[in-house]
């Protein structure tokens, strides 16, 4: 374990919920912060509050919904459709575009007039949907940028950076949280808690890593 502190930027979906969990385990002291950001499923936070309080982690949410009037996206949208399938020519309609940036900058401003150097995201590129902000490359710049920006040293920490679905599945397991993962977050673009609607892309995407991760068990 590290004796510093870290901060979970954290949405209550299975991949920020297994790095808080994360977190607890690698730092001394953990924090959280969440972003009301006008997606249009409030459970999401609603979970987010749930699953921190049960970690024993405090969690501080601040609203950005100026973001949903910056750019059309289905997340923050009532009219658009979430799109089934990945359209070949661009990124799905549920990107929100620069949402991991305005998210990890607001949440290194916070960090810094807490003393706190590390910070912890979800993103990944193993398992994506072609959202270009969950890159590995993206991470690293915005990490140098942040350091430059403020004259301070942060880390950007993204545990889940290289692994599908059904590792970060497994990752949950090891950590003793997989129902907590399985149960209460939310990943589903249509606001369904656990299992979600089963059609979206994000719980296509999350099932079909679970059916994977528990198959590996039985071979």
């Amino acid at each position: 374990m590290i004796a510093e502190k870290a901060l979970v930027v954290f949405s209550g979906g299975q991949d920020s919920t297994t790095c808080l969990f994360w977190a607890k385990q690698n730092f001394s002291e953990v924090q959280a912060i969440a972003f009301d950001y006008g997606q249009r499923h409030k459970i999401e936070l609603e979970a987010a509050k749930s699953i921190a309080e049960k970690a024993g982690i405090q969690l501080s949410i601040f609203r950005m919904d100026l973001l949903g009037q910056l750019t059309q996206n289905a997340l923050t949208s009532q009219e658009m459709e979430v799109e089934e399938t990945k359209p070949e020519n661009r990124p799905p309609n549920t990107l929100v575009e620069g949402r991991n940036m305005l998210f990890l900058t607001y949440a290194a401003i916070f960090s810094k007039a807490r003393d706190i150097h590390h910070l912890v995201t979800g993103v990944g590129q193993a398992d994506f949907s072609g959202y270009p902000d969950c890159r590995n490359d993206f991470i690293l710049s915005l990490n140098s940028t942040l350091n430059l920006s403020m004259d301070y040293e942060y880390t950007i920490h993204t545990p889940l950076m290289w692994k599908d679905k059904a590792a970060i599945w497994q990752l949950a397991n090891e950590l003793g949280v997989l129902e907590i993962v399985q149960n209460e977050t939310v990943t589903c673009y249509n606001g369904v808690k656990g299992r979600g609607c089963g059609h979206c892309p994000a719980c296509m995407l999350r099932n079909r890593g679970l059916e994977n991760y528990l198959n590996s068990r039985k071979a």
